[in-house]
């Protein structure tokens, strides 16, 4: 039977699906998408011109068609689309794929439509048709691709093709930072040309490297202490040739192992010393540039806080330990475990006996002027403070008392108004130990006055912080300099008034027992 261009009514129907599937001339296509019902398979796979193929449907037609017929699209005359199979219900079927066969070779069909066959895409459908109707309902599709004049197959030559890359890494790990690691990455096809650009999780290890064989490698020695994901990326530059990525491989790298450390600890003074007295502890690490702290221990009980390593040296000094027996040691914590190992000193024995006390006195002596305003102590003894004891971080001595009280009477004709002040001397022992007069201070108040009177006490003056002997005092601290006890304004100092003050001393820890004596010098004027 002559087959022929599709016409009338036929070419309708047929033309709707064939103008969705054509493709043009030169450039190779994309294969046609399936069609409404599936894909053809195409047998034999390649052939020449000569060769009339089968196809398979990958289903069965819709249920209500009854046959079917196929029809070819391509460049030139193929274009408006050749009935390669005309209407026949041969091997039909609506419940699962069949086989058809083309009536005519790819070259007589070229004849019949009087065209020579060029290279390029020819999209097959076969459409499952209502015999009656000649309604298309459904169809399948696939493409056969001429190389030449005479010779086609059923893959596009031009389509890219997959590549796959592996991954290799040598040693496997785990390794240590520092060590060199070989990455190797193989490319399938071994022919592809292009780069691979090896990676730790998102970030680049090095630059891309050119692929040689279907081989790039790169060694490194920059991978830090954790765990990496190591992948190798290929960029093709290979004509249809894709690229790729590796799977990801796990490679774990150790932290250097930590340089070991030695602690030593010397005791300053050491033995048996007294309650109260100042000990220094001097800790030295060697190597000399191992960063990190050290902790003082006293019998495995941290002694104050970590003292930071200057130059292989750390130092604390206390005076807080208890009467009894003490070993004390120092700690080195490195400030980076994996840098520097830790490491403890021996102990050093110290016994702290109980502290034997210690007393303090002094003799506070009034100045009075001449005239109508007068001043007067009301005892004449001396003033004794209790024995100073340590305060409870071990930092100073603190006593304290009341002064004797003081009598003012002011009877001067023009009622001028009075100021009372007063000023302390050092403490002294009677031999060459003193205690800085700054560290006395006092808190004054008027005891009574009278209805005439305004007298207000001078402000409160707080000793100075244990300051040594002979060392300048803080400007507002302790009696070193004249400070106000009580003063009256002009025209309400007339009267008498009594006046006292508190007063508090703070020594340092390292005054010498013995019996201190001081004057406080009281002057109105």
């Amino acid at each position: 039977m002559q087959l022929s261009r599709i016409a009338g009514a036929a070419f309708v129907t047929v033309a709707t699906a064939a103008t969705v599937l054509t493709a043009g001339v030169g450039a190779a296509q994309a294969a046609p998408a399936a069609g409404s019902l599936g894909t053809l398979t195409v047998n034999p796979t390649s052939g020449t011109d000569l060769v009339a193929p089968r196809v398979t449907t990958s289903a069965g037609c819709a249920a209500d068609s009854d046959s079917y017929h196929a029809v070819i699209t391509g460049p030139g005359a193929f274009a408006a689309g050749y009935q390669i199979i005309a209407p026949t219900s041969a091997n039909f079927s609506t419940e699962s794929g069949f086989e058809a066969a083309f009536n005519v070779t790819f070259a007589d069909a070229a004849k019949d439509l009087s065209t020579t066959i060029v290279a390029g895409e020819y999209d097959v459908t076969l459409n499952c048709l209502d015999a009656f109707t000649t309604e298309v309902k459904g169809n399948f599709t696939t493409a056969v691709y001429f190389t030449s004049a005479t010779a086609w197959q059923s893959t596009d030559p031009n389509a890219s093709q997959p590549s796959s890359t592996s991954l290799d890494i040598t040693p496997a790990g785990p390794v240590n930072v520092g060590d060199t690691v070989t990455l190797k990455a193989t490319v399938a096809p071994s022919t592809a040309t292009g780069t691979v650009q090896f990676k730790d999780g998102a970030d680049n290890l090095g630059g891309a490297v050119a692929v040689s064989g279907g081989v790039a490698s790169l060694p490194t020695a920059a991978l830090t202490a954790g765990t990496h994901t190591i992948t190798a990326v290929f960029s093709s530059t290979s004509a249809g040739v894709n690229g790729s990525t590796s799977a990801a491989s796990q490679l774990v790298v150790n932290p250097p192992a930590a340089t070991a450390t030695t602690t030593a600890l010397v005791v300053n003074p050491s033995g048996s010393v007294e309650q109260f007295t100042p000990i220094t502890l001097s800790a030295s690490v060697l190597p000399t540039g191992a960063a990190g702290k050290i902790q003082f221990i006293d019998a495995g009980q941290n002694l104050g806080l970590p003292v930071t390593v200057t130059d292989g040296a750390a130092s604390l000094v206390t005076s807080s330990l208890g009467a009894g027996s003490h070993a004390l040691s120092a700690r080195f914590v490195p400030a980076s475990t994996t840098a520097y190992a830790a490491s403890e000193s021996d102990s050093v024995a110290v016994t702290v006996t109980a502290f034997s006390g210690g007393t303090a006195s002094q003799t506070l002596s009034t100045t009075v002027e001449s005239g109508a305003l007068t001043i007067s102590v009301g005892s004449s003894a001396p003033v004794v403070l209790p024995a100073p004891a340590l305060t409870s971080d071990a930092s100073k001595l603190t006593t304290g008392g009341t002064i004797n009280s003081l009598t003012v009477t002011d009877l001067r004709a023009g009622n001028a108004g009075w100021n009372v002040a007063g000023q302390v001397s050092d403490f002294s022992d009677g031999k060459n130990h003193s205690i800085n007069a700054a560290n006395l201070g006092w808190a004054p108040k008027v005891v009574d006055q009278g209805a005439s009177q305004a007298v207000t006490a001078g402000p409160q003056v707080d000793p100075a912080n244990a300051i040594a002997p002979g060392a300048a005092a803080p400007a507002d601290r302790g009696l070193a300099t004249s400070r106000t006890l009580a003063s009256a304004a002009a025209g309400k100092g007339v009267g008498t008034a009594h006046l006292n003050a508190t007063v508090s001393l703070q020594a340092p820890t390292t005054t010498v027992a013995g019996t201190y004596t001081a004057t406080l010098t009281i002057t109105a004027i």
